[in-house]
């Protein structure tokens, strides 16, 4: 392909990125595409270029919002522990970080429990562990109430 060819379809791959930083980028490279400047001379050197720019903070950005997007909601502290390792083994964050989200999305009654220990929780393995004991112990001791309701004699049915 001669250059003014790829230079063509270099022009019109880049007329596909738009909004926010990357059009600026984008705005950057046309200019040195029209000055001959641009290091660039295929297509597939152009996709290398925005994957070396772009793919990278994108993945990391898709890991990150995919932690911080696992709730436990009406589900077992067991299976979201379970969910939350599986998303935060591919993700780079420290101890801490792991720590502040895992609790940003525990249950608010059992997240409580574990801030107020009379222990302090230190590593993201302490605090899983004890949410998932102090979760079944809560559900176990619901499941115990509603039975002995259900079996508990009301005094004026009887009268």
């Amino acid at each position: 392909m001669n250059g003014k060819a790829a230079m063509i379809q270099i022009a019109w791959v880049l007329s596909y990125v738009q909004r926010g930083v990357t059009e600026a980028w984008k705005d950057n490279l046309l200019d040195k595409l029209a000055k001959r400047e641009l290091k660039v001379e295929t297509t597939e050197e152009l996709f290398m270029k925005i994957r070396n720019k772009f793919g990278e903070i994108t993945e990391k950005k898709r890991k990150i919002e995919q932690l911080r997007t696992i709730k436990q909601g009406e589900r077992s502290c067991n299976e979201y522990v379970q969910e939350f390792k599986k998303v935060a083994r591919s993700n780079s964050y420290k101890e801490r970080l792991l720590i502040k989200e895992f609790k940003r999305d525990l249950n608010r009654a059992i997240w409580k429990k574990l801030a107020e220990a009379e222990n302090p929780l230190t590593t993201i393995g302490e605090w899983q562990e004890r949410a998932v004991r102090l979760d079944k112990n809560q559900r176990q001791n619901r499941a115990e109430k509603r039975l002995l309701e259900k079996n508990t004699v009301c005094p004026e049915r009887n009268a």
